[in-house]
């Protein structure tokens, strides 16, 4: 992602720094089908990150031989879905890096590449964390943006589309 500053001297905003965090951390993924990343940040600083990857000393979709362990599920909208469970997902990790660390993320902020998941609502929402900012849209984030609203979780878009995964169309 580039950025062009029109004033000598102007500076992106926090929002936008913390997306980049999270896009960098993404390219530690091993699971190409949605490279991912995150950062919790409280107060402008970071507190914890994480990506898309498999537990500690279990195999990487990226690893030779292994490949992805797929499983068909079927999306809100009726529509019937693979997706990969070898792995951990970014905002998951990044909530277990806490706990690993004991750095409590309350009352913090999430930054992500995408819409969390249902599950990864779920543990933001335990948290008591405070807000989300994903960079997109994900296809079947719907009940994500409901449980957030429930519960008072701001959630914010960077961009209004949805985030494509590779090979995606």
């Amino acid at each position: 992602m580039t950025y062009i500053h029109t004033k000598q001297g102007e500076r992106k905003s926090w929002d936008d720094l913390w997306i980049d965090v999270a896009d960098t951390m993404s390219q530690r993924a091993t699971c190409d089908r949605g490279y991912s990343g995150c950062v919790i940040v409280r107060d402008n600083r970071p507190l914890t990150a994480g990506y898309v990857g498999s537990p500690p000393g279990l195999p990487h979709c990226d690893d030779p031989g292994v490949g992805h362990d797929l499983r068909q599920t079927i999306d809100p909208d009726g529509t019937i879905s693979e997706h990969c469970v070898r792995t951990i997902h970014a905002e998951q990790n990044a909530i277990l890096q806490a706990a690993i660390i004991g750095i409590s993320i309350k009352g913090a902020t999430v930054y992500c590449r995408m819409t969390p998941c249902r599950t990864c609502a779920m543990f933001i929402i335990a948290c008591d964390i405070k807000r989300v900012v994903c960079e997109r849209r994900y296809r079947t984030g719907f009940e994500t943006e409901v449980m957030f609203a429930q519960v008072g979780c701001e959630l914010d878009y960077k961009f209004d589309e949805i985030q494509k995964y590779a090979g995606e169309k």
